[in-house]
């Protein structure tokens, strides 16, 4: 395991607003919107995504009792993962490539972007020492976008159950839908998505994640049965120059 700052590990006080300040405010917003759906707030888990912001903004929202946190950027999750307290469960939501994959898969609980079978692959190889592989979530296109990866949604319920007879330890599903103007916009990519979790969840006998939701649109997303989702500008700010993403 990565070395740990301890000095961190030991500042709990919780900073004053900013950070502390934000995260409570997205708290209070999915536990609206879970009330609204009829579903228990605790149903539903939230990935606070520090992607270009620096350490000290992770342990910000430490401080204020987080302690689920995702990168996109194999480099940045490393750093962050070291220079981080230990108890902290790390995932990874971006693009993998797949060699990429030896620096990712250590620090993680869960990867977000299984989109292929090249990737499938890479992250079923054996590490060294015998490593563990740790679960992950098929990606689907749901917008059928050619830019992104991720697989048809048509066949998503198929794939799954073939990649996870190949030894795969999938976990469940996630999906970005395509860009909107509003967050009504992304409803019925979840509702989609919720149809088709629902289905691999009969098939196979239990529950499965279903990922989906970022800053735009994580309430909708909470209303259509999401139960984890991926934000960081609404609890971090934004990114200099970017005003997009989680």
């Amino acid at each position: 395991m990565v070395a740990v700052n301890l000095a961190v590990k030991q500042d709990t006080a919780p900073p004053p607003g900013g950070t502390a300040r934000r995260l409570a405010e997205v708290r209070a917003r999915m536990e609206q919107a879970a009330a609204r759906a009829g579903r228990a707030a605790d149903q539903v888990r939230l990935a606070a995504v520090g992607k270009g912001h620096p350490a000290e903004a992770v342990r910000d929202a430490y401080r204020a009792g987080h302690r689920l946190f995702a990168e996109s950027r194999g480099q940045e999750l490393a750093r962050k993962a070291q220079e981080s307290p230990s108890d902290i469960e790390w995932h990874f939501v971006g693009p993998l490539q797949t060699n990429k994959v030896r620096l990712v898969r250590p620090r993680v609980a869960l990867l977000h972007s299984l989109d292929r079978p090249r990737l499938l692959k890479a992250w079923m190889e054996q590490g060294p020492d015998g490593e563990r592989v740790p679960p992950a979530l098929l990606q689907i296109n749901i917008g059928r976008e050619p830019q992104k990866g991720g697989v048809e949604p048509d066949g998503a319920a198929e794939t799954f159950e073939r990649w996870e007879e190949a030894g795969a330890p999938l976990a469940g599903l996630t999906a970005i839908p395509p860009l909107g103007a509003d967050p009504e916009s992304s409803r019925p990519y979840f509702a989609r998505m919720k149809e088709i979790g629902d289905l691999l969840s009969a098939r196979l006998g239990r529950p499965l994640i279903l990922s989906m939701g970022m800053t735009d649109d994580f309430e909708t997303a909470i209303e259509e049965g999401s139960t984890l989702i991926r934000v960081g500008r609404a609890i971090f700010g934004p990114r200099s120059g970017d005003e997009t993403g989680p």
